[in-house]
Order: structure tokens, then C-alpha cells, then sequence
């Protein structure tokens, strides 16, 4: 018996590592500034008959109302209560949406905003997206109720009571970031209030979170917040499943504080991925791809079952957070798709697909003035995500993860799960391949010169649709096919000014 429930707490302790996504899907996109009623009809629509895992959501609670600059997709970042209550919509809104794409097999992640509440500076009042009074200079916040003495003002050692020092970690969890009042997360009472928050989402059905700003929190005091949430609502998940955890942890290396700390309470965000990848898909400092034969663990990147991964985040796709210039994001469309079809091919982690909105951007000084900008808005109001005829989106939203390129691998993704990195191929330079077991297959040129030549792909004999150019449609390819043999072997061939020049196929391409 001992045995059994020994085996039985190791089965529970390793589901805040797995996003609970229907078989077969593998990939999770985050909807960047959605409505939630927008995203109930692209789980319905969309993201369920294309495999899509999950939905990362922005934070659902309510949040100080910014007016200069106006509405920043910041201000999102800045709690003011834990009511459901936002630009994305109201609490009914929210469980229609969690509701509706669950009863279609897709998966709601919530970012959880519960290091702090908004910036010392946010004045007294009622400009909140609920119209809930707060006092952030008396730390003030009754729709909570928090009050002075549940936040970190006493436990900060540095001057102004600012994180300035990141090689001191007591300084980067103890103090403000940014300005943005601390919470006391060593206080039961804090913790409590913290966890009904997360419970009552729970409840209503979301399968894990995003916890924003994790290296500013004690992993101990999140695990002690972590060990009040209840199991996931039965009506979708089987009982005693955990909610999924990813901490927003951000280690380049040279800092006090490490990834690993954060291993014991769910995944962590892997933030030398996309650094990385971006670096070698635009060839800069003497990176070529030929390097990538041994991405992943090989690149001093953490363990593959602790990592959530991806090309751009929200933060850093418009210079906030981490990765610099080298970040490759939808402005930089042609490298971007091969990043990220190099991202959902290899097995390396857990993949976020990122979904963005346009902004004005405009460069001063080698920084965008226009960084802060919401999302597409009538006067404040978010603006529907309308979709045009050939299924893009319309209204100012960029939609990556309906591009066919991203979204056919995502479902390529899916084909070649559980299947092991296989026949990697280079030209020393920036000509590779590699496969999945028998399932998956893909090339990539980003040389400047054209490459044409025969690999052995590992899949069985027959005719594929590479999933790059074109799609799978009744049996008929509407893009490039590939013959591969008897013996496996496939002849490639693409030139460097291709419009994608990368070619991928798998069994579920098979014609």
C-alpha cells in the first residue's frame, strides 16, 4: 500500500509540469490582448480543428485604468483587485469563453499578475477597470482587501526601495520592480487572498497558469501559494489533476538568481531560446545553423521537461524584458516563420506560439517610441478580431498563428510527438535537416546560395506535401511535393530567394 501511494504523490507532483492538452496536441498560442469573446470563437472555429493545445489569456483581474499614455498594454500588468474584469470582458464573458473552448478541447492558461499590485505612483480613486477605490500611496486596496501591512515596503533593503542590483536576489524579490508596489507573499494572509483568486479561476475551469514576474517572488512563498489551489474542475480534467504552472523567469546567465530554483514548482520560461534562435537565424556573431545539431540541453538551456519555449513574448517583442535586438518577431516575417518552424519541429520543450497585434512602431535613438501602444481600441474599447476572407485577421490583429506556415506546423508538431530527433543533416553552414523517428521530416536554406541535394528523410515510401508551401486539401497538395523512396531518401531543392526557403513534411502530409 505504501508503495502505491508513494507512486501515486509522484503522479500528482509531475502535473503542474504538463499542460493537460487534449492527446495529440502539443502546442499552446497566446492571444495577446483578446477579447474573451473572441477567443471562445477561436477555440471553436480554429484553433480546435487545426490542434492547437491551449490558450495563454492576458490577466483577467481587474487593473488601474492608464491615461498618459493612453491604455498601454501595460496597465494590464497593474492589479487592482482579483474581480474578473477587464477590456478583454466581464466575469460572464470569461466563463462563457473557458467554457466553450474546453467543450472543444482547448485549454485556457491564465497569467497571473501576483507579485504586486500597480505602481506607487497610481494616485487614489476609482480609474480601474471596475471602478474599485484604491490608494496606492496608503497601499490601499479594499476590493481585495490589502493594506499596508501586506506589502514588502518594511522586508526592502536597497536606498529608494527599487530593485536596482540583480546580483542581489533578497533586493530583485523583496523590493519594487518598476515601481510596482510589492506584495508581502511570506504573509499566509497574502498567500490566501492570492489562491482564492487562483481557486475561483480554477473552479471555473482554467487548466494552469503563467506566473508574471516570478524571479521577483521567493520560489518558497509561490509553493506555499501553490499548495492551496485545488485540483482542476472535473467537468473537463480527470480528478486530482494539478493545475499547470510556467514561472516567468528571466536568467541569460550572470545574474544571482537561477531558473532552477523554480524547477521544483512547475515549468519556467526559457528565455535563451528565442535569444538564441534569433541570433542564429539572422547569422549574427559567426552563428551559423550547422550549430543547432545539438540545440537544446547541449546550448546550456534547462532541462527539456522543465521548459516553456518560443521565438518572441509579448515583452520582448517590442524591446521590454529579454533578448535585446536580436529577437525575431512578425516585423521580420520571412526568418521569423523559420524560427518558429524550426521551434515546432525540434522536440526540445514546451511551445508557445506567440499572436500579436500591429503597433506604430517608430525607432528614436535605437528605441521604439511607441512600445507602450494597446491593442487595436475604438476610444478604449478593444476592437473585435474580425477574419478576412483568405483567414487572416483584419482590425489591426497580425494572427501569426493562423499564417499557414506556423499553423501547419503546429500541426506537424503534433504528427512527430514522442518521436526522437533523427537523421540531422548540414552543410557546415546554413543548410540543415533533420527528422522525427518516421513521422517528420524538414530542411531549411538560409544560406546565399541555393541548395539541391538528396537526404535520407526516414520516413516510408511516397509522395508528401511539403507543408511550408502549400496545404493538404482532398488529397492533393497545393504546394510543392517530395518523392521519397523505397530506401527513404528524398531529393530537396530550394533556392535562397524562396519566399519560405524551408521545406517540411510528415505522414499527416502524405498524399
Amino acid at each position: 500500500m505504501k508503495f502505491i501511494l508513494l507512486l501515486s504523490t509522484i503522479g500528482l507532483c509531475w502535473a503542474q509540469y504538463t499542460p493537460h492538452t487534449q492527446y495529440g496536441r502539443t502546442s499552446i498560442v497566446h492571444l495577446f490582448e483578446w477579447r474573451w469573446a473572441d477567443i471562445a470563437k477561436e477555440c471553436e472555429r480554429y484553433l480546435a480543428p487545426n490542434g492547437f493545445g491551449g490558450v495563454q489569456v492576458s490577466p483577467p483581474n481587474e487593473n488601474i485604468v492608464v491615461n498618459s499614455p493612453s491604455r498601454p498594454w501595460w496597465e494590464r500588468y497593474q492589479p487592482i483587485s482579483y474581480k474578473i474584469c477587464t477590456r478583454s470582458g466581464n466575469e460572464d464573458e470569461f466563463r462563457d469563453m473557458v467554457t466553450r473552448c474546453n467543450n472543444v478541447g482547448v485549454r485556457i492558461y491564465v497569467d497571473a499578475v501576483i507579485n504586486h499590485m500597480c505602481g506607487a505612483g497610481g494616485g487614489a480613486g476609482t480609474s480601474s477597470t471596475c471602478g474599485s477605490y484604491y490608494n496606492a500611496n496608503n497601499r490601499d486596496f479594499s476590493a481585495v482587501p490589502y493594506s499596508g501591512w501586506d506589502f514588502n515596503d518594511g522586508k526592502c533593503k536597497s536606498g529608494n526601495g527599487e530593485v536596482s542590483n540583480y546580483n542581489n536576489a533578497e533586493e530583485v524579490r523583496d523590493c519594487k520592480v518598476s515601481g510596482l508596489l510589492d506584495l508581502a507573499l511570506g504573509k499566509d494572509y497574502v498567500r490566501t487572498k492570492i489562491a482564492d483568486y487562483m481557486n475561483h479561476l480554477i473552479g471555473i475551469g482554467v487548466a494552469g497558469f503563467r506566473l508574471d514576474a516570478a524571479k521577483h517572488m521567493w520560489p518558497g512563498d509561490i509553493k506555499a501559494v501553490l499548495d492551496k489551489l485545488n485540483n482542476l474542475n472535473t467537468q473537463w480534467f480527470d480528478a486530482g489533476s494539478r493545475p499547470f504552472i510556467y514561472q516567468e523567469v528571466i536568467d541569460l546567465g550572470g545574474e544571482a538568481i537561477s531558473s532552477s530554483e523554480y524547477f521544483g514548482n512547475g515549468r519556467v520560461t526559457e528565455f535563451k531560446f528565442g535569444t538564441k534562435l534569433s541570433t542564429v537565424i539572422r547569422k549574427w556573431n559567426g552563428e551559423k545553423m550547422a550549430y543547432l545539431k545539438n540545440w537544446g540541453e547541449g546550448w546550456g538551456f534547462m532541462p527539456s521537461d522543465r521548459a516553456l519555449v518560443f521565438v518572441d513574448n509579448h515583452d520582448n517583442q517590442r524591446g521590454h524584458g529579454a533578448g535585446g535586438a536580436s529577437i525575431l518577431t512578425f516585423w521580420d516575417a520571412r526568418m521569423y516563420k523559420m524560427a518558429v518552424g524550426f521551434m515546432l519541429a525540434h522536440p526540445y520543450g514546451l511551445t508557445r506560439v506567440m499572436s500579436s497585434y500591429h503597433w506604430p512602431r517608430y525607432f528614436e535613438n535605437g528605441k521604439d517610441v511607441n512600445d507602450w501602444v494597446g491593442p487595436p481600441n475604438n476610444n478604449g474599447a478593444t476592437k473585435e478580431v474580425t477574419i478576412n476572407a483568405d483567414s487572416t485577421c483584419g482590425n489591426g490583429w497580425v494572427c501569426e498563428h493562423r499564417w499557414r506556415q506556423i499553423r501547419n506546423m503546429v500541426a506537424f508538431r503534433n504528427d512527430v510527438d514522442g518521436q526522437p530527433f533523427s537523421n540531422w543533416w548540414d552543410n557546415g553552414s546554413n543548410q540543415v535537416a533533420f527528422g522525427r523517428g518516421n513521422r517528420g521530416f524538414i530542411v531549411f536554406n538560409n544560406d546565399d546560395w541555393s541548395l539541391s541535394t538528396t537526404l535520407q528523410t526516414g520516413l516510408p515510401a511516397g509522395t508528401y506535401c511539403d507543408v511550408i508551401s502549400g496545404d493538404k486539401v482532398d488529397g492533393r497538395c497545393t504546394g510543392t511535393t517530395v518523392y521519397v523512396g523505397s530506401d527513404g531518401r528524398a531529393q530537396f531543392s530550394i533556392n535562397n530567394s524562396a519566399e519560405d526557403p524551408f521545406i517540411a513534411i510528415h505522414t499527416g502530409s502524405k498524399l
